[in-house]
């Protein structure tokens, strides 16, 4: 099965021209209807998103999650137009009053795309840039889910082949995002990767003078990228033919991803909105409108106009479609007969489901051990990694600290990489000092489906990543995030390296999973409850954040209530308890310690382990009550961090052991006693939060 092209020729009618302008009513009078939103931009793009979508790109709008088809990714998610209407017109669900419900309550189009809403959106877009990286993402796991299925085939014949397109704005191409993912497509050579730059030289604050004078197509050529300029018609318009011929060059080019620059007029052909700020997010105007329909030779007094003959036209879209799909099919076919193990990988993969026995494999650790919980989380991965082939990830050039190396001997990278273990088909993923773009790439390669992914930095290095980190959770991505040096425990690097309000930040995203294990085998019982939970269903998968302690913490015996979020890990002794200590991380073994001291001093003392509050929290209510007693108002929650997270656990009588503040350049040992987070502190607090509930 082959997707190289066969013709650099362009099939273009009147009635593909007149799609096109209709495409353009549509932008107008959606955005009119609304009263907000971009038409500008879907006006000016409306030939490259028609090209695309009826002339190049191999998709079957029955069947939007087709294994075979091509990606698409409007990284201008703000111009979300450009991609509804071709959605609209190819036959993907969409139908006139949906257009005609743009940005509003209940619609299927809503303000910019999102993923699992709205059938033939492949990623939720709107903050820029985000979806150049979703992209470069996509084009990774598309090479690494070839590696697992079809590595010898030549190029361009394995049913797993396809392209990744994108289409970007200049805001796009501003924010650092882009850059950061543009270079590491570069450097790993993803010659399945189209990128189309909508060069209209327009932002909100007018033209884009105002804040650029780089040269971008040089930026790109500096990347390592495969770049071509496409010049518009003499009158100002996308040029379809020559657009198409550039992309089916980009096709032709497998070494080096793809950047087609388009010089456009922003709201083409409208005769006085035409090139200004204003088209861009703004309504044009009943009149602009109505002169721009006559323009273009429809009639001014009607709205939403669509000929049966265009519909029929791009409907046809469907039949091609579907040909392109039963095509595949034999050649998808033919590799399943002549590679049984590997479909039936692909099936068990396809489905969401793990090997048999993979549990086996988790390794259990020594109690009484001190071990540092990003270490123990390293030898999780490098065990499932032997069987969990699906399994891949890596770190932010931080692998060393973050423990995140699954395989030494195999790094992803590209063919022609002088390092040992280059191998484009490679498991251990080098992201390089790119955290923001890492966890965007990761959305992509969750997005694209058929690979389980992580990627790690600093817990500190969470704020460089965080919009993206909120897009995972908005789009329910089964991503794992590995967030070591997780408190002022990591010392000398001091205050810029310690994070202290991370946990409860992080902890405010809806549908992002924080778990903070306090042992090593909290960590191997974490990382099996993740891998569980990962799921293809949208709406039930959810990122994780893993953090992770540099220094040792001792080890305790295994609980397999661990994976409930929050659980008894030391009963009170000599009757029920009077008190509840609440610890996380590498602070759960000062609860422990406390107790010691209560119980001592004959105060019965329960310890509570919740390395995951969103866990625990799932659970009914019988059991959170059977772990923490409503009946007990004496309660201590510690946490190397901001208590933010902890006052709707402990009540108007508990306290908390907190750190309010920024750290400093120490020993760990001597910040932790330095900043009262030692045993002592936690029972003097148990002392006030028992006094506190008995007046």
């Amino acid at each position: 099965m082959s997707t190289k092209p066969t013709t650099t020729d362009l099939e273009w009618t009147e009635l593909d021209q007149r799609a096109v302008d209709t495409a353009r009513v549509l932008a107008m009078d959606s955005v009119q209807k609304v009263g907000n939103g971009h038409p500008g931009t879907a006006m000016s793009l409306a030939p490259a998103a028609y090209t695309l979508f009826q002339k190049v790109m191999r998709h079957d709008p029955a069947d939007a999650d087709w294994t075979g088809r091509d990606r698409f990714v409007l990284s201008a998610g703000h111009s979300s137009l450009t991609l509804y209407i071709q959605l609209y017109l190819a036959g993907f669900g969409l139908e006139l009053d949906d257009l005609k419900a743009f940005r509003t309550w209940g619609s299927k189009t809503p303000g910019h795309p999102e993923y699992g809403h709205t059938v033939g959106v492949e990623t939720t877009t709107g903050p820029l840039g985000q979806g150049v990286a979703n992209a470069v993402g996509m084009a990774m796991a598309a090479r690494y889910e070839r590696g697992l299925f079809d590595p010898e085939a030549a190029t361009g014949s394995s049913p797993f082949d396809h392209y990744i397109y994108a289409i970007a704005g200049d805001g796009c191409l501003q924010e650092g995002i882009s850059a950061e993912a543009s270079s590491m497509a570069g450097h790993q050579k993803l010659g399945n990767l189209i990128l189309l730059w909508d060069d209209n030289h327009i932002s909100i604050e007018g033209d884009t003078e105002t804040a650029v004078s780089e040269d971008t197509i040089k930026r790109y050529e500096a990347y390592g990228w495969h770049v071509q300029r496409v010049a518009p018609k003499e009158n100002g318009d996308l040029d379809p033919a020559a657009l198409y011929a550039a992309i089916r060059a980009a096709q032709a080019e497998t070494e080096r991803p793809s950047f087609i620059a388009m010089r456009s007029i922003i709201a083409w052909p409208a005769p006085n909105a035409q090139n200004t700020e204003a088209a861009h997010g703004s309504a044009l105007g009943d009149e602009e409108v109505a002169a721009t329909k006559r323009v273009m030779g429809f009639d001014p007094e009607q709205t939403f106009e669509v000929s049966d003959e265009v519909l029929a036209h791009t409907r046809k879209a469907l039949d091609r479609g579907r040909d392109a799909k039963a095509e595949w099919e034999k050649g998808f076919a033919a590799w399943r007969t002549a590679n049984a193990e590997r479909a039936a990988e692909f099936d068990r993969i396809a489905k969401g489901e793990l090997p048999e026995d993979w549990e086996e494999k988790l390794p259990e650790f020594e109690t009484g051990k001190g071990v540092a919980t990003r270490a123990a989380s390293g030898k999780v991965l490098q065990a499932l990694g032997a069987v969990i082939p699906e399994l891949w990830g890596g770190s932010a050039d931080l692998a060393g600290s973050n423990n995140t190396t699954i395989d030494k001997t195999s790094s992803f990278l590209p063919t022609g990489n002088p390092l040992p273990g280059a191998d484009p088909y490679g498991r251990t993923i080098h992201y390089g000092i790119r955290e923001h773009s890492m966890a965007a790439e990761m959305n992509g390669i969750a997005l694209h489906g058929n690979t389980r992914i992580y990627g790690g930095t600093f817990l500190v290095f969470s704020d460089y990543m965080r919009n993206a980190v909120r897009l995972s959770a908005l789009m329910h991505l089964p991503v794992t995030y590995v967030w070591t040096h997780d408190s002022i425990g990591l010392g000398e690097d001091g205050p810029t390296h310690q994070p202290v309000e991370h946990l409860a930040s992080l902890r405010a995203i809806p549908g992002l999973n924080v778990v903070r294990p306090a042992d090593a085998n909290e960590t191997a019982i974490a990382w099996r409850e993740i891998l569980k939970r990962w799921t293809k269903e949208f709406g039930k998968g959810a990122p994780h954040g893993l953090a992770l302690t540099r220094q040792g913490v001792p080890t305790y015996e295994r609980n397999e209530d661990a994976a409930k979020g929050g659980y008894v890990l030391f009963e009170a002794e000599g009757g029920s308890p009077e008190v509840v200590l609440i610890g996380t991380g590498s602070e759960v073994q000062l609860a422990v310690e406390a107790r010691e001291q209560l119980q001592a001093a004959g105060v019965p003392t329960r310890v509570v382990s919740m390395p995951s509050v969103e866990w625990f929290e799932e659970q009914d209510q019988g059991y959170r009550d059977s772990v923490l007693p409503p009946s007990v108002k004496a309660r201590v929650a510690v946490e190397a961090g901001i208590g933010l997270t902890w006052h709707r656990f402990v009540g108007d009588a508990g306290r908390i052991v907190s750190l309010e503040h920024f750290g400093a350049s120490a020993d760990a040992k001597v910040l932790f006693r330095e900043f009262g987070f030692t045993a002592d502190a936690v029972a003097e607090a148990a002392r006030e939060s028992i006094a506190a509930a008995q007046r």
